[in-house]
């Protein structure tokens, strides 16, 4: 049987890694790589819990052929984001904000607010909706994920200027 042999940064490290043909990113990220942090739900791309950041841009996971990631390649997923101190921040967020309920949507929001705090770090709520828009959950109703992403906005430190 054939491999794929890719050269990846993963959450800030160089790693190397194989796997066949066709495999998608969300099990060699799981299965090879034991980062267990992305969840499936949909396995179609629609819901948002297998998301990570591929070259500073948020995607679903369940659906992209790993094998199309070029070497090079830089990936951020949850257990990337909990290292960095926007990424703490932003989670003790949905804790306090009460965001956090059944958790199986959490890994794909944080990633996906991370991405979202990355871009533009004093988000309108109507920009946090669109930032959110890919991602599904069925327990919280948004509203107080929404208000998590807002204290954390909150929290982070001024962009530094050019």
């Amino acid at each position: 049987m054939s491999t794929v042999k890719r050269t990846w940064i993963l959450n800030g490290k160089s790693v190397a890694v194989r796997f066949p043909p066709g495999r998608r990113l969300l099990d060699v990220l799981r299965e090879d790589l034991g980062l267990i942090g992305s969840k499936e739900s949909c396995g179609e791309g629609e819901c948002g819990a297998c998301t990570v950041i591929v070259d500073n841009e948020p995607v679903v996971s369940c659906i992209l052929p790993a094998g199309q990631l070029p070497d090079g390649t830089e990936i951020l997923t949850i257990e990337g984001i909990e290292k960095k101190r926007a990424g703490r921040l932003l989670q003790q967020a949905y804790i306090e904000a009460g965001a956090v309920q059944c958790g199986f949507c959490i890994p794909g929001m944080v990633v996906s607010s991370y991405a979202l705090l990355s871009k533009n770090p004093k988000p309108s709520v109507k920009a946090i909706r669109e930032g959110l828009a890919g991602n599904l959950c069925r327990c919280t109703g948004y509203t107080k994920i929404i208000a998590a992403v807002k204290l954390a906005a909150s929290r982070l430190p001024a962009p530094k200027r050019k």
